[in-house]
């Protein structure tokens, strides 16, 4: 069986991004320890599972990697994720994105946990979910993710979007693992998730 692993990045007072969604806000947060980590759940998956949003983000972000990859200005871990962007398949949960994408496939809100969960029943490596805010709080409350990485920076927003859409039901979250750089005053929390309850919860986007 598969598991569902979300993997996010929060500031230290627990937004996820700044004020008005700005995704800029936490980029000070990443660095060495962000790309390596990255980099390591990558080679654990063979799938991405993203909402339309962060589906877009990134479908603008790796072209624009992949044409200077070669310039030197990139890490060997940057190189690495930009590579998995590219080449991983992609599953985007979405009711308004129409088009075609290679190694994408969208499926619509209304068939998303029952897909979502035929998938994890399926043989095959990790199916990784970044960014997605609003899709992996739905997957979770719905307990249909295995593993939650968080990694927690250093720097104090003040101000954002939260990480979680509403708390995860209690008991349901078991510290499994925390980890830590030299080079980096970011932490890493691993948690197992389990024995929640159906919570009904909204829509994935």
């Amino acid at each position: 069986m598969r598991k569902v692993v979300v993997f996010n990045l929060t500031s230290l007072d627990g937004y996820s991004t700044g004020p008005g969604n700005d995704v800029s806000a936490v980029v000070p947060m990443m660095g060495g320890a962000f790309d390596s980590y990255t980099a390591e759940l990558l080679r654990a998956t063979d799938t991405f599972l993203v909402g339309r949003r962060s589906f877009e983000m990134f479908n603008n972000y790796w072209p624009e990697v992949a044409e200077t990859r070669e310039s030197g200005d990139w890490t060997a871990e940057q190189k690495e994720v930009s590579e998995a962007g590219e080449s991983l398949p992609t599953i985007v949960v979405s009711d308004t994105l129409n088009g075609s994408w290679p190694d994408t496939r969208i499926i619509r809100h209304a068939d998303a946990h029952r897909e979502i969960s035929e998938l994890k029943a399926d043989t095959g490596k990790d199916i990784l979910v970044t960014g997605s805010r609003t899709l992996w709080n739905d997957l979770l409350v719905h307990g249909l993710v295995d593993e939650l990485h968080v990694m927690i920076g250093s720097h104090v927003l003040g101000e954002g979007v939260p990480l979680f859409t509403v708390p995860p039901p209690p008991g349901t979250l078991h510290l499994a693992d925390v980890r830590t750089w030299p080079d980096s005053d970011n932490i890493l929390a691993r948690y197992d998730v389990r024995g929640q309850p159906d919570g009904g919860g909204g829509q994935p986007t």
